[in-house]
């Protein structure tokens, strides 16, 4: 159990030691500051230790943002402070270093006049004060949280005390924790179509000992019955796939809501929430093709399209962002001209709703689906993600035109382990690089013309024949040479989507020709497939956002990086991909290549992100920017 100490003794009638008791926290009280060090060493081991001085005056919820946040090694408001298990020596280092700053807050204390007796804003320098500036100056970074209206105060002197109650009771703590549980910036459906009444839900969870991670696992059941409902091919069956997913959508908002509600972050909800997002709509496109199917319409082609697009506008977004991470300048016109346009209410939402993020996307899917049929419903989702990749693309790769910024070694690391670069091209790479030949700064066009080349052999060369996988060794060979050079050029970022939109379309495209020379269940074997790859790169973005780097190179390895997969998928259509001439029991080599592939890479990656993930020391890094996702 957590462990809050106060720094002296109780001011008789302050509710202070019932708010910290509500949130979680023992409270011992150390009557002078000398007998600190010795409450803190006696707090039990791995526990968070608490100091709080007890003239504090503030807000329950401006304790909670301070004191219990998971994601925060150490937090602090004006006379409060609180370190986690990992922070607890430098604590106790922090406390001797604090002991003369003691000695002269009660010195601090004695100096204000009576002029000072209403200042609220400005407090005494107190022990926790001064613990907090300590741990700074020992390079342990305190989260020091934004309150806005909520008050966090030492007040010296009835008047003051008064004062500061005063201001504590003119704001209504409970409708600010419940206004700050939704992001501050998000799309225009969850903005004014969600979030109006799912931050309800949130708290009615709160209250209920419910956890976000409980209500991400029921928005996953909820959209995977919407697919149930969707495969039915009913139109009973699709209205009612329509209505489960957009009630999945509103828990998916509720669960992000509720941790910052009750602050209940952590490391495998972070996880949970990212990768259920995709596994609830990518099992939804398989639900649709499969209703579809029911009525005899086959739209595999179009959902595996569609997933392809969606992950490849995930990858530009990733990648984009990853290469200017911690870039030291952005002098960008464009990113002017945008912060510009920001300024400008109704452009805001314009350029949100453009983007298609998941809020809007879900919402048009949703509406089709009941409306319409499965084929009309995948073909306008194509095209406005199509639209929407285009618009986002084309402004980044101005914004890296037109910038003026310097790429770190760590922007590099993270794009060369977003290309997922298997053993083939990790050879090729190493032969360039003693034979001198790199091309810095022109990684994204010799893999550009590696992608072209794949996908043109792939497309108009005859099924069946040697070319794909001769195309597919010299795509290897790119996409070594595309990554030999440290990927620091303006336009670098572009590599790992050129890598990722190669093996995906190849994968389509391979399979929809299989399926029209009679080869039967490719396209939904290749859906599979791409399912299991995409969910190894989602793993690869969350790790990397989280610090802890790629996945292990064996994982890399053992998967085959994307050239291996390339050359795999490109020899197995060439020996059976062909269904020309053969019996109705025949041609299935590909669907079964194609299914053991993808069971094969799912098997691997889930277990090792599982263990992973389970067990990571990792930060909870949850998205509160609002990026569409």
């Amino acid at each position: 159990m957590s462990t809050a100490i106060l720094t002296g003794p109780p001011v008789p009638g302050s509710p202070l030691e019932g708010d910290l008791r509500s949130l979680g926290f023992d409270v011992q009280v150390a009557a002078e500051a000398g007998q600190v060090p010795a409450a803190v060493s006696a707090a039990p081991a791995g526990a968070r230790v608490a100091l709080v001085d007890p003239h504090f005056v503030g807000h329950r919820h401006s304790l909670r943002l301070a004191l219990t946040d998971p994601r925060f090694a150490a937090g602090a408001v004006t006379g409060a402070l609180s370190v986690q298990a990992q922070a607890r020596g430098a604590l106790t280092r922090a406390l001797h270093e604090a002991d003369s700053a003691a000695a002269g807050a009660a010195a601090d204390v004695a100096a204000r006049g009576p002029d000072d007796e209403g200042a609220v804003t400005a407090p005494p320098r107190t022990l926790p004060d001064a613990v907090a500036d300590a741990l700074e100056a020992g390079d342990l970074d305190v989260h020091r949280p934004e309150l806005g209206p909520l008050v966090a105060s030492v007040p010296v002197g009835e008047e003051a005390r008064a004062a500061a109650r005063a201001s504590v009771d003119g704001v209504d703590d409970e409708a600010v924790r419940l206004r700050n549980a939704v992001k501050s910036r998000d799309g225009f459906f969850t903005t004014f179509c969600v979030s109006p009444y799912s931050r309800y839900i949130a708290r009615w969870c709160a209250r209920r000992g419910l956890t976000p991670n409980q209500v991400t696992t029921a928005s996953l059941v909820t959209a995977l019955i919407a697919a149930a409902c969707a495969a039915t091919g009913t139109r009973g069956g699709f209205v009612a796939a329509g209505v489960l997913l957009i009630a999945s959508f509103v828990l998916d908002a509720t669960d992000g809501q509720l941790a910052r509600y009750d602050l209940q972050y952590s490391t495998l909800g972070a996880w949970l929430d990212a990768t259920f997002d995709r596994a609830k709509e990518y099992a939804y496109y398989a639900g649709l093709a499969l209703g579809a199917t029911r009525g005899g319409d086959d739209v595999w082609a179009l959902a595996l399209g569609a997933m392809v697009l969606q992950t490849a506008r995930h990858v530009v977004d990733f990648s984009f962002n990853e290469a200017n991470h911690d870039a030291a300048a952005n002098t960008s016109p464009t990113a002017a001209l945008s912060t510009r346009l920001d300024s400008v209410g109704w452009t805001v939402w314009l350029r949100r709703m453009i983007v298609l993020p998941i809020g809007e996307r879900w919402a048009l899917i949703a509406v089709l689906t009941a409306c319409t049929t499965p084929r009309i419903t995948l073909v306008v989702l194509l095209v406005g993600c199509a639209l929407a990749a285009c618009y986002t693309t084309a402004g980044r790769v101005l914004r890296s035109l037109t910038r003026k910024a310097h790429r770190t070694d760590r922007a590099a690391r993270a794009l060369a382990d977003l290309a997922d670069s298997g053993p083939l091209a990790a050879g090729f790479a190493a032969l360039a690089r003693r034979a001198h030949v790199q091309l810095p700064g022109y990684g994204p066009v010799v893999a550009f013309l590696g992608t072209a080349a794949l996908l043109a052999t792939a497309l108009w060369t005859p099924l069946g024949s040697v070319w794909p996988c001769v195309a597919a060794l010299g795509y290897a060979l790119t996409s070594g040479f595309a990554v030999a050079a440290p990927l620091r050029g303006a336009l670098d970022w572009l590599a790992p989507p050129f890598f990722r939109t190669a093996e995906y379309v190849l994968v389509l495209v391979l399979a929809a020709r299989a399926e029209q020379s009679g080869v039967n269940g490719a396209l939904p074997a290749a859906f599979g497939l791409v399912a299991a790859v995409a969910y190894h790169h989602y793993d690869t973005v969350y790790r990397i956002r989280g610090g802890t780097g790629a996945p292990p190179h064996w994982l890399v390895r053992a998967t085959g990086g994307h050239e291996g997969r390339t050359l795999v998928v490109a020899l197995a259509a060439a020996l059976w991909a062909s269904g020309a001439g053969r019996g109705p029991d025949q041609g299935q080599g590909f669907t079964i290549a194609l299914t053991t592939l993808a069971v094969v890479v799912a098997a691997v990656v889930l277990v090792e992100s599982i263990r992973f993930w389970v067990s990571s020391k990792a930060p909870a890094v949850h998205d509160e920017t609002g990026e569409p996702a």
